[in-house]
């Protein structure tokens, strides 16, 4: 009893971690939100096959941003071209300088050609539902200071579903409520809103040029600079595919900061995420002890996590029907992600992704 009794203590703290904090759809006009100019900034290395989605998406919003800049950042393949066919603003990254990453100086520059009184960085991966943009600004008037939005993660192939674990940590990471009071809080990169005038009081991604988890350490500038930090989950109105492109993708992108970004969360979160993910362990222990007589308190905190993970599951992704029963397999990926991430850091100092290697602190290779 005292084993079950401490599996569904540590269930428990995934119902802490976790909140329902949604965005509200608008689907009627807001008064004064037309008269808001929206620049869209979306950088955009060898992102072919994801530009087509997000750029239609934005043209079938319910409200019509000011400005679409695409920047394109050196790719190899056709997204100018895609870019330029749907008639949006193509600007190419000027060369790199010493001391900045790859992505940080693509945003910089459109940054630099936007004309909006409103800034939203969307990652290419990204696809709105048509109220997105008006629900979106709805919420950053209301509240005021700057928004970032964990986008529901759409899946297709095997390999993609068995993010499921990492996805529900991402989710804990943002939507714990002892970040709120964490000065370090941070935004989630994919999908941030804010005003130009909260943006430039921040210094906005010049003030992380070096940094590999930029989108983090910019929530933590936002604060600094006495600009309100507040984090939503995207179902209903953000999504996005991440890593179609292949497993090595999926390993990289996810490991790019895996480890790293474990340091900048409260002590409370990670205390509380420690306790679920091994919780979540013993709980998988159950189809191991399958013979044992009193390995009952291990299949029963199986259940209970299982129903869990469902839950979660409604906000969090589509991982197809088996994922979320056997989540052991995306258990088993997300430990070697963590370990392949551990690697990275400690053994070679940099990560890989799209074709540069960036060093622990700024520093790449084209």
């Amino acid at each position: 009893m005292v084993l079950l009794f401490l599996i569904a203590l540590a269930c428990m703290a995934g119902f802490v971690l976790f909140h329902r904090n949604t965005v509200p759809i608008q689907s009627s006009p807001v008064p004064g939100l037309d008269k808001l100019k929206v620049s869209v900034i979306i950088p955009a290395r060898n992102e072919e096959g994801n530009l087509p989605h997000l750029l239609s998406s934005l043209r079938s919003q319910s409200l019509q941003p000011h400005q679409i800049i695409v920047i394109d950042d050196f790719s190899t393949d056709r997204t100018r071209a895609i870019a330029e066919s749907f008639g949006v603003t193509v600007i190419e990254a000027p060369p790199l300088p010493i001391g900045w990453t790859g992505k940080n100086w693509a945003v910089w520059n459109g940054y630099r050609q936007a004309t909006g009184d409103h800034l939203l960085f969307l990652d290419a991966d990204v696809r709105l539902a048509p109220d997105a943009l008006r629900s979106l600004l709805a919420v950053q008037t209301q509240r005021g200071g700057v928004l970032s939005v964990v986008p529901y993660h759409h899946t297709e192939k095997g390999y993609e579903r068995l993010a499921l674990l990492i996805n529900i940590l991402g989710i804990f990471a943002f939507t714990s409520p002892f970040e709120k009071r964490n000065p370090r809080q941070g935004l989630y990169g994919s999908c941030i809103l804010a005003t130009r005038a909260d943006y430039e009081k921040a210094k906005g991604h010049e003030s992380v040029r070096s940094e590999l988890l930029d989108d983090l350490t910019l929530g933590g500038r936002f604060k600094q600079a006495g600009v309100r930090v507040s984090n939503f989950i995207g179902a209903g109105l953000v999504s996005f595919r991440m890593y179609p492109g292949g497993i090595r993708s999926a390993v990289q992108g996810w490991g790019k900061g895996a480890v790293l970004s474990t340091g900048m969360l409260k002590p409370q979160t990670t205390l509380l995420v420690a306790a679920w993910l091994i919780g979540l362990l013993a709980a998988e222990a159950a189809p191991f002890l399958a013979f044992f007589s009193w390995a009952w308190p291990f299949f029963i905190g199986y259940a209970l996590f299982t129903l869990q993970i469902l839950y979660f599951v409604r906000y969090t992704g589509r991982f197809g029907r088996l994922v979320p029963l056997i989540h052991l397999l995306s258990t088993a990926f997300f430990l070697f992600i963590m370990l392949y991430s551990l690697f990275r850091v400690i053994f070679v100092g940099s990560v890989a992704w799209k074709g540069r290697n960036i060093e622990i602190g700024g520093k790449q290779n084209r």
